[in-house]
């Protein structure tokens, strides 16, 4: 079943009206492209593969548009975070004119880094960042795949602010409604977030 709630406080860049077609045309090719995969990584989790959206030109299309559409104005650096979120981050980068910032599992990034440990629905994970890879008080969009408990979002906004830049809004493709992702955003005091499709 798909949400028809796109958000929850966002700030779009265009009108309205060009958000809702952007966000309906996602909608339909995330509804024809993605899978489910029951029990991957581990027993008990449900995968979302956007693979078969991302090969599809149009199916990815309509997602960076609707991600942009989705996003505020006035953004300075998108960050996106390993590894899907690299694929999505990347060209919204591109369409708003902004920066790319990755944030990174441990071991691939050089220099001098900031890390943050954070917990998944299948096992426990720590990303990185480098210290200097944003300029304080820059506006800052992360951009990701999936929201699913939170964790990954949760640990890029720390690094964010560690960084001493400004999160302005965070945006995903899809929303897995069944888990405390949105719940445990809040939780930590970010309340500018829209998903495409909550499922």
């Amino acid at each position: 079943m798909v949400s028809e709630r796109v958000s929850s406080g966002h700030a779009s860049s265009g009108s309205d009206e060009v958000t809702r077609e952007a966000v309906l045309r996602a909608r339909a090719a995330i509804a024809e492209h993605e899978r489910t995969v029951p029990d991957f990584p581990k027993p008990g989790v449900v995968f979302k593969d956007i693979t078969p959206l991302l090969a599809s030109p149009k199916g990815l299309r309509a997602a960076i548009n609707a991600l942009v559409a989705l996003a505020p104005p006035d953004i300075d650096v998108v960050v996106g975070m390993e590894a899907r979120g690299f694929i999505l981050a990347a060209p919204v980068a591109l369409e708003l004119g902004a920066g790319f910032v990755p944030v990174r599992k441990p071991g691939k990034l050089p220099g001098e880094l900031y890390s943050e440990q954070f917990s998944l629905e299948y096992g426990h994970e720590t990303l990185t960042v480098k210290t200097d890879a944003v300029l304080p008080g820059a506006r800052v969009l992360v951009i990701d795949d999936v929201l699913a408990t939170g964790g990954t979002v949760g640990a890029t906004a720390a690094l964010v602010h560690r960084l001493g830049a400004d999160l302005v809004h965070v945006a995903v493709l899809m929303e897995l409604g069944f888990l405390p992702g949105r719940e445990k955003l809040a939780e930590l005091g970010i309340h500018n977030y829209s998903a495409v499709v909550t499922v």
